[in-house]
């Protein structure tokens, strides 16, 4: 145990165990850090799992950039985190994610996800573009509206206006070659008159059951 402290670093109340290839969070961290530690930082290791997080009371701000965290991560309850980084990991199911930490996170405002497939980035996914990015931030802030920085970008109001209107109505699911962003636009609102006759109009709606 005392090699294992000998990798910590400790600044007041910030925390670091950086590159250990660690797939869990260590026990004793939680033991030993767990009721001051506001700030925690376990960047480049193995991560697979985060319970071990939940003797973490008190954590404020929590970066887990490069590990290996997929769409079964489990947050405990943490109240006071106001910044999570999760930047290069395995995240493909933003919605799963997301509403994960609406229920765990409440007090978040920070969110950063560069790096993983569920951010349509163009810097690991060449096939995406600004117009996905941004539709995945309406996206995000409609299921997190409390946030006021996006991953490397602050909030603004009118994205936060554009989220609740038609966030909802933005995850996206499908290549774009087959949902043309104006047709699916036009789909999802509703429209004053019926321009098509029911029959095509229901063909054209094409909703996949979840």
């Amino acid at each position: 145990m005392a090699h294992n402290e000998s990798q910590v670093a400790l600044n007041g109340t910030q925390v670091s165990y950086i590159g250990h290839d660690a797939e869990e969070v260590p026990v004793f961290l939680g033991d030993m850090y767990g009721q001051f530690a506001k700030r925690l930082d376990l960047s480049f290791n193995q991560l697979r799992s985060l319970a071990g997080l939940k003797m973490f009371t008190e954590l404020e701000e929590l970066i887990v950039d490069n590990n290996q965290l997929g769409n079964d991560l489990q947050l405990p309850r943490l109240c006071n985190l106001h910044t999570l980084t999760l930047n290069k990991n395995q995240l493909t199911d933003i919605e799963v994610l997301l509403e994960h930490l609406a229920d765990l996170t409440p007090s978040l405002q920070y969110l950063s996800l560069l790096g993983n497939e569920a951010c349509p980035n163009q810097l690991v996914s060449p096939d995406k573009d600004e117009d996905d990015y941004q539709r995945y931030r309406y996206f995000v802030l409609y299921k997190l509206p409390q946030l006021k920085f996006l991953d490397s970008r602050k909030v603004t109001k009118e994205e936060l206006m554009e989220a609740q209107a038609r966030g909802a109505f933005m995850k996206v699911v499908k290549p774009k070659s087959e949902a043309p962003c104006n047709e699916a636009g036009l789909e999802n609102q509703p429209l004053p008159y019926t321009p098509l006759p029911q029959g095509s109009r229901d063909a054209k709606n094409h909703k996949a059951p979840e």
